[in-house]
């Protein structure tokens, strides 16, 4: 399953201790669970265990439940030990977690283990990074959250005024859902150095995976988009932006007019797309279903294009 609840919020002020379910707490981000004797500038933040695994040990006759494995969140319903380390989890409202270890080496063995011969957070135990903070309390919702982190940037006068409703970006969203997180949304006007500025803050500054752009690419004189985008981009990736053109020719010869771009800055990907629902609703399912494995690759994947 990829969802879950939190059933318990554990800390203590030391390690390698056992913990106290406290209810709820805080997780503050690049820390922790505020208080917690484990949190710092490090990779093993937040520790997890689920419920099922306690269990286990329960059914090998220890009188054990949350927080006497020294983990910081217990969960019910999430099978935790099966994902990969980079998965983010969503606690909450705002909190986010992202895996960084499964399982860990005990160097010294603990009471749980001398009194069962064996434990089980050594292997099915995880543990994260905070990458954003927030509340955590018992019942709260934990889910696998999308693997990547976007922004939507809609260009128009308009729009930024207040007088035009953003349907184009409420379009973008909605089909990014199942890829992405939506990270960032701004409706901003057709200014080329605002453009470019929040383009670089988003990539620089905010480390977002994908960013796509919605208006100001065709040839009225506010169409500067792609001009701000082309300031901005470390290399071009032509051949998205053709093929966008070459499907949207199939059903208007103006789509020919389009000077959309698409192009890399640091392992950000940016895509312009044009300022109507329909055309984004056309474009994007062109690029859509490449659009995972081109950011797999800009994050260092080594295997192979070919099939």
């Amino acid at each position: 399953m990829n969802s879950g609840e939190i059933i318990a919020v554990c800390t203590s002020p030391g390690k390698g201790e056992r913990k106290t379910d406290v209810g709820r707490g805080r997780l503050i981000e690049q820390f922790g669970l505020e208080g917690d004797g484990h949190g710092g500038d490090w990779h093993r933040q937040v520790s997890l265990l689920a419920i099922e695994s306690i269990d286990k040990m329960r059914a090998a006759g220890l009188d054990v439940g949350p927080g006497d494995f020294a983990e910081n969140l217990t969960t019910r319903g999430l099978d935790l030990c099966t994902l990969p380390v980079g998965t983010r989890l969503r606690i909450g409202a705002s909190a986010l977690l992202e895996i960084t270890q499964i399982g860990k080496i005990c160097h010294e063995r603990c009471a749980i283990y001398y009194q069962a011969g064996d434990c089980v957070m050594p292997r099915e135990g995880i543990f994260a990074v905070v990458l954003a903070g927030g509340e955590v309390a018992r019942g709260d919702r934990i889910a696998v959250a999308p693997a990547w982190r976007a922004g939507v940037l809609t260009l128009s006068d308009k729009g930024a005024r207040g007088e035009r409703e953003d349907e184009s970006g409420r379009v973008l969203r909605e089909m990014l859902a199942p890829l992405a997180e939506i990270a960032r949304y701004e409706v901003i006007p057709d200014e080329e150095d605002l453009i470019a500025r929040t383009l670089v803050e988003w990539t620089d500054r905010d480390g977002l995976d994908l960013i796509l752009t919605t208006g100001g690419t065709g040839l009225s004189p506010r169409d500067v988009t792609p001009e701000a985008t082309a300031r901005v981009l470390d290399r071009e990736v032509p051949g998205m932006a053709e093929a966008m053109r070459q499907e949207s020719l199939k059903k208007t010869p103006n789509a020919m007019l389009s000077r959309a771009l698409a192009g890399v800055r640091r392992r950000t990907l940016i895509v312009n797309l044009p300022g109507s629902p329909r055309g984004v609703r056309e474009n994007l399912s062109v690029i859509l279903p490449t659009l995972g494995h081109a950011l797999a690759k800009l994050k260092g994947d080594p295997s192979e294009c070919a099939r």
